[in-house]
């Protein structure tokens, strides 16, 4: 994908660059619990520091509905941030107005500055004229890098993209020409698993893919929903009874695509959901009355395998069962690995996102083994709905 500008089509030195990162990171008595989003952001602030940038780091934290709150003030971030860039990071105690202005102007080329909290100004999510030419007033060039917060039409993700030059810093870019790769012009054949607890979560995204995909592989409380609508009886499982009608619809416009869907054929059961409850492998078709569903059985492990290793590009939201409980985790651990060993051994593209995906794929150990995971959430899924970022379709406009 080239139709955006990054980083490299612009010359910053001397230049105030406006940067839309991603800090809303999970905290704990005011310090970082996971500094992920930080460590993924530094790269680009480091980059635009050493080309002789005065970098001006924008971010959002929490949901403090346009009131300053401060237990999501962002000044608790400055030292992982300084830790993450290699260099002092100074902060303003607002993003707009005489603090901020005055914070900019005593920057010097190669400096970082951390603006307070966007999301203090109600403004901000609402895309105000007047707030977007506040903050574009503060920078020369703007540079997005947070692809995570790239669905929302905020004033900071999408508003400034139309008053400054655009770009998208390495992480956005990354994950751009990631996606691009995973479903935008794919090697095929293409796979596609898709787990998670709700088919009514998830119904976009499958009617999506089903029209871009080869195989689609089905999995969690989603597949029952699946078994149930051909009239499998699926016990005490997890299942929207619902949704029988929607699930044979998507069946059936995967078959008109030559989509093929692919559910389990032996399941893990088990009376009760908890850590080694007593469990036992049945046929997909022979689920007791009194057993709930709750992780696919070596026999579609193994099934499954076999149509990935057939496959060049595989994209991953969503676990095939329990994963968070043992043992019912051997399925979505199972295939985490083969997905893994055939991406280091160059013979497979694999692109994963989603929250419960992520958790699962550092679960099972292999998180750096996939070809990119994706920690965006909500964006990434709307991306494999098929609907336009804002975020992402401003750069696009601007290049």
């Amino acid at each position: 994908m080239s139709d955006f500008k990054t980083i490299d089509s612009e010359r910053v030195s001397g230049k105030r660059v406006l940067v839309r990162v991603d800090l809303n990171v999970p905290m704990k008595n005011g310090k970082v619990t996971d500094a992920t989003r930080i460590e993924r952001a530094a790269p680009t602030l480091r980059e635009l520091a050493d080309k002789g940038a005065k970098v001006i780091v924008l971010s959002h934290f929490g949901r403090p509905d346009g009131k300053r709150v401060p237990d999501m003030s962002l000044r608790p971030l400055v030292e992982p941030l300084s830790k993450a860039v290699g260099k002092p990071v100074a902060f303003a105690e607002d993003c707009i107005g005489p603090q901020a202005e005055a914070a900019v102007k005593a920057l010097k080329a190669g400096d970082v500055l951390l603006l307070e909290n966007l999301r203090f100004h109600k403004e901000e999510e609402k895309n105000d004229k007047g707030f977007v030419d506040q903050l574009s007033t503060l920078g020369d060039v703007y540079v997005n890098d947070a692809f995570s917060a790239a669905h929302r039409a905020h004033a900071s993700t999408e508003g400034i993209a139309h008053r400054l030059p655009a770009l998208a810093g390495r992480l956005m870019q990354g994950e751009l020409e990631a996606l691009d790769k995973a479903l935008g012009r794919p090697r095929r054949p293409v796979c596609a698993v898709v787990g998670g607890a709700k088919v009514s979560t998830k119904l976009d995204l499958l009617g999506n893919l089903v029209g871009k995909v080869d195989k689609l592989i089905i999995g969690g409380g989603m597949a029952n929903t699946f078994l149930l609508a051909q009239g499998i009886k699926v016990g005490k499982s997890l299942a929207e009874k619902d949704l029988g009608k929607t699930a044979l619809e998507i069946v059936e416009k995967a078959r008109a695509a030559k989509c093929e869907v692919l559910l389990p054929v032996d399941i893990v059961v088990a009376a009760k959901f908890e850590a080694n409850a007593p469990h036992r492998v049945v046929d997909a078709a022979h689920c007791p009355d009194d057993q709930m569903i709750l992780d696919v059985g070596p026999r579609s492990l193994a099934m499954y395998e076999e149509h990935v290793k057939a496959c060049a590009t595989l994209v991953w939201n969503g676990p095939l069962g329990a994963f968070e409980i043992k043992p019912f985790d051997a399925g979505t651990v199972g295939l985490a690995k083969t997905v893994a060993d055939l991406t280091q051994a160059k013979k497979l593209l694999s692109v994963a996102g989603g929250g419960d995906t992520v958790a699962a794929l550092a679960a099972a150990g292999v998180e750096n083994q996939f070809s990119y995971v994706s920690t965006a959430g909500g964006a990434f899924l709307e991306w494999m709905e098929g609907k336009p970022l804002p975020g992402v379709a401003a750069l696009i406009r601007a290049a």
